[in-house]
């Protein structure tokens, strides 16, 4: 299941209209290994190792930049025939590679522009552009005004297609599997490791491209954490256990998170696992297309306070969902913007006590009068006692 090839020149064309009303002449669009949704939306290409970028004239046809080892990997996979290797986006360790004939930005600018001279260039994926890719643009565009352009970009992914849903709508279905297997398998004293390793494998047998993202079983005292990681550790019994599992399909993510354990719950965990749930489907109510996203942040917070678990809160209830399992935009009480059908969250109800914490976390799309969920499964105590 993939993104058709049309759909990604249709974006560009999109994104050019965008340009031309905020009085762009061109957009550097950058990206990362970690973080390609950007360059990947354009082209479909994932840099390895390596940065990339998309270099975007307001009238014309957009560049694939790369770092000088993946020519070959680059024309064999992006659906932008125009490709250019750049010596700044070369992996970290700086190799100098000499004998490769490579790029500078003002010759990409010529190449994308023709004629046409470069005065204004909007910048998208500021947050991972690094200090040399900068550099380079100052001293190679020299006279060219860079600005930040992220907001003339960004709200292009924000309404899906029906063919972005449909990756979505699969990633949620080998998740779901991962998440099964774990359940039917993980016991007291295996791994963290290992038990990562089941969903690892669920997801490669069945369809998925790759994890949504850094995939998560711990227990203890690091459930309590926003973010965290799997380690050595072994899985224990009588204390919550933390799983999210996400799937990439097509280049796009998914998420299923639920607090599982072994024999018994302290009460007050206990009781923390039954006020989260709630708190989860809680949400569910709140998301349709016209609904304010501030509205839901502070409505959430105070239902939240309303029922005594004010303290346990970290952050607001939903972010947003696509190629990066986290991304553009989140719901919050400083947000500004209504919900529209297509859109896509991760539902993501995450409570921190005192030693242990836990999330209940999938993803949804946005409906009139309602949202749909991308998976139903995993949604009751049920699920969470493993013996």
């Amino acid at each position: 299941m993939k993104i058709p090839t049309q759909e990604y020149f249709d974006r560009i064309a999109k994104f050019q209209a965008n340009m031309k009303k905020a009085g762009l002449d061109a957009c550097l669009v950058h990206g990362t290994e970690s973080d390609f949704a950007n360059v990947r939306y354009l082209s479909e290409y994932w840099p390895t190792f390596e940065q990339a970028g998309v270099f975007v004239p307001a009238t014309g046809d957009a560049i694939l930049l790369i770092g000088p080892e993946s020519e070959k990997y680059a024309r064999g996979r992006s659906v932008l025939p125009n490709v250019m290797l750049m010596l700044n986006y070369r992996e970290s360790a700086e190799p100098d590679y000499p004998g490769i004939p490579l790029s500078t930005f003002d010759v990409v600018a010529k190449a994308a522009m023709g004629k046409k001279k470069l005065k204004k260039l909007g910048l998208v994926g500021t947050a991972v552009m690094t200090k040399p890719t900068l550099d380079a643009l100052a001293a190679q565009l020299p006279g060219v005004e860079l600005v930040k352009a992220d907001d003339v970009f960004k709200e292009l992914r924000w309404i899906k297609s029906e063919n972005e849903l449909a990756c979505h709508r699969k990633a949620f279905k080998v998740a779901e599997k991962a998440v099964q297997a774990m359940l039917n398998e993980i016991k007291p004293g295996m791994t963290e490791f290992q038990a990562i390793g089941i969903a690892q494998r669920e997801i490669y047998a069945n369809g998925g491209e790759y994890e949504g993202h850094s995939l998560y079983c711990f227990g203890g005292d690091r459930t309590s954490n926003g973010i965290s990681r799997p380690t050595s550790a072994k899985l224990k019994k009588n204390e919550i256990i933390q799983l999210n599992i996400g799937a990439r399909v097509g280049g796009y993510s998914s998420s299923i998170g639920l607090p599982v354990y072994f024999g018994k719950l302290p009460k007050a965990q206990m009781a923390l696992v039954e006020f989260g749930l709630r708190a989860h489907k809680y949400t569910f109510e709140l998301m349709k297309a016209g609904a304010d996203a501030a509205s839901i942040a502070k409505d959430y917070t105070q239902w939240g306070i309303d029922q005594g678990w004010g303290d346990y809160m970290l952050y607001g209830p939903v972010h947003g969902l696509g190629i990066m399992e986290t991304e553009s935009p989140w719901i919050e009480t400083t947000s500004n913007y209504k919900l529209k059908p297509n859109m896509t969250y991760q539902i993501d109800t995450f409570f921190s006590g005192d030693g242990y914490g836990l999330r209940w976390e999938r993803g949804c799309v946005i409906q009139e009068g309602g949202c749909e969920l991308f998976s139903k499964k995993f949604m009751s105590l049920k699920d969470c006692k493993l013996d």
